[in-house]
């Protein structure tokens, strides 16, 4: 189990790779430009990734349980890697996933070798991060998991009330990958969440694609000038959940959180979580993360 040391501010356990804009990018939208006017809007989020202690082991759990498909893996050492990651040394093996029309790419520090997942890490602990695999049936796809074994994040899975209007309906549970890795299943209900889940709903497939990457924040505003109104990405929607179903999908009592979600032209989403109570999360350690943009 380890932490990450490359890509993406405020989040240890994962990260993403930012595509550069090409011709015919849209212009940010009057949301995104009311934060600030973007200097170089990026064109999609071409990937999410996550630093492993054990490619072959983490790699097998990813294609054998959740139904990802392997589509490369590469070997990098060198300058232009200790540059792009700010380690000093770093040689790195790297297996790219592929799940549905979305990339993930599992990096393994052979040296030197990170720290592991703390195994008290919390989901409002500002090192949180997590990605949202979609599923066609989120109840066959808990006993799938079930019978692999998972370690729980989430009590349970938890169907948002409609007391929260603008995630009511939605179907969630948070588990974790052999390393300690946070990870979601989501179903969205009609009307909810891209099309495209729904139109894959009836393929056969119950493991459908990546829907967003999510990661704690501080303060949604500060976030917000960097994401938006440095990157380009869109706002898509904001929500305040609360209640006994939010506390038990993230296993935080008292949980109250203000959720942005943002996309930019293709790719999966960002979603921004700050804990509104309780304020309690642990703040990342001075090494944190920082971002690529290719």
């Amino acid at each position: 189990m380890t932490m990450p040391t490359i890509t993406l501010a405020h989040a240890l356990a994962a990260a993403m790779v930012l595509a550069a804009p090409g011709p015919g990018t849209p212009a940010a939208p009057a949301s995104v430009a009311a934060h600030s006017e973007p200097a170089a809007p990026i064109a999609g989020v071409d990937s999410v990734t996550i630093t492993v202690g054990d490619l072959d082991r983490v790699a097998d759990f990813y294609t054998g349980v959740l139904t990802f498909t392997k589509v490369a893996e590469s070997e990098e050492a060198g300058p232009e890697v200790e540059r792009l990651s700010g380690v000093f040394g770093a040689h790195t093996r790297t297996a790219e996933l592929s799940l549905g029309e979305e990339r993930l790419r599992l990096v393994q520090f052979l040296a030197p070798e990170g720290r592991p997942v703390p195994a008290d890490a919390r989901s409002n602990d500002h090192t949180f991060q997590h990605i949202a695999i979609v599923v066609s049936d989120i109840g066959r796809a808990y006993e799938h998991l079930r019978a692999h074994k998972v370690r729980h994040a989430s009590t349970g899975p938890q169907t948002l009330p409609k007391t929260i209007p603008a995630a009511a309906g939605i179907s969630a549970f948070y588990f974790k990958d052999p390393e300690g890795h946070t990870l979601e299943i989501i179903q969205f209900p009609p009307g909810k969440g891209d099309p495209r889940w729904h139109g894959s709903a009836g393929s056969g497939r119950l493991f459908l694609g990546i829907d967003h990457t999510a990661i704690v924040v501080a303060d949604t505003d500060a976030s917000l000038r960097f994401y938006s109104g440095l990157l380009g990405l869109r706002v898509e929607g904001e929500s305040e959940n609360f209640g006994t179903e939010q506390e038990h999908l993230n296993n935080v009592f008292g949980a109250r959180l203000r959720i942005t979600a943002l996309r930019a032209a293709h790719g999966p989403g960002v979603e921004l979580l700050e804990y509104l109570a309780p304020r309690t999360g642990r703040t990342p350690p001075a090494c944190s993360s920082t971002l690529s943009a290719l």
